[in-house]
């Protein structure tokens, strides 16, 4: 069986051997890059399963080489940074990034992402769309319309949006959708979701402060309304 390649993009040589160990120690093939330009090759020419990005590279900015990289190829995205605020993650996820992972990262956190984002690389096989008013999402081709107009969503966003239109009118707690979104390990960590929910709403409500689609339960999750057409 051929083992799924990981892109390491990461310019410390310490950490790039901690990756290193860890990745091939649980049955990886890794490859690295010490810039953005030369990630753009080897993505390029390797086409890997799963990015790991630095954010902080010597040549070009990690966000740069997202948003270069988001321009063709179509897998996850795993930032991994020092830079802690919201403002670096919301950047990174507008940017393309499919998940965002904080320096010093636990071990067994980093697998459960990748295992995670790799899950989501190959369960988006459905051919059929759904439309809810005036919203259509395509899980074939990973895409959205609001009025006919396509939205530009990150992977992330669209899995989120997903989960919730297939359990439209259910309430789902944070804890399920922290499961789905990236596994076990972060099942309590409520703040990664609202960030994506934030930015969710920024895109597909008329207005994001007053949403109609994506309702919060106080105390409990979100629902997704299925709106009438």
């Amino acid at each position: 069986m051929n083992k799924l390649e990981i892109l390491v993009v990461e310019d410390e040589p310490q950490i790039r051997k901690l990756l290193q160990i860890i990745l091939e120690n649980n049955d990886y093939k890794v490859t690295f890059a010490a810039t953005g330009k030369e990630a753009l090759v080897l993505c390029a020419n390797n086409f890997p399963e799963l990015v790991l990005l630095d954010i902080g590279l010597p040549d070009i900015s990690g966000h740069q080489v997202l948003k270069d990289l988001r321009q063709w190829y179509n897998k996850a995205i795993i930032v991994l940074s020092v830079f802690d605020n919201e403002s670096d993650i919301v950047s990174a996820l507008d940017n393309g990034a499919t998940d965002y992972l904080i320096k010093p990262f636990r071990t067994a956190e980093l697998l459960a992402r990748i295992r995670a984002a790799i899950r989501r690389n190959h369960s988006e096989k459905e051919s059929c769309i759904t439309k809810i008013k005036d919203l259509e999402v395509d899980f074939l081709s990973m895409t959205v319309k609001k009025n006919g107009e396509y939205l530009k969503l990150t992977s992330t966003e669209f899995n989120l949006l997903a989960i919730f239109v297939r359990n439209s009118g259910r309430v789902l707690t944070h804890q399920f959708l922290l499961q789905e979104i990236w596994g076990s390990t972060l099942n309590t960590e409520t703040q990664y979701l609202r960030v994506f929910v934030g930015t969710l709403r920024k895109k597909i409500e008329d207005d994001h402060n007053k949403p109609q689609y994506i309702i919060t339960e106080n105390g409990v999750g979100y629902r997704f309304a299925s709106l009438d057409n």
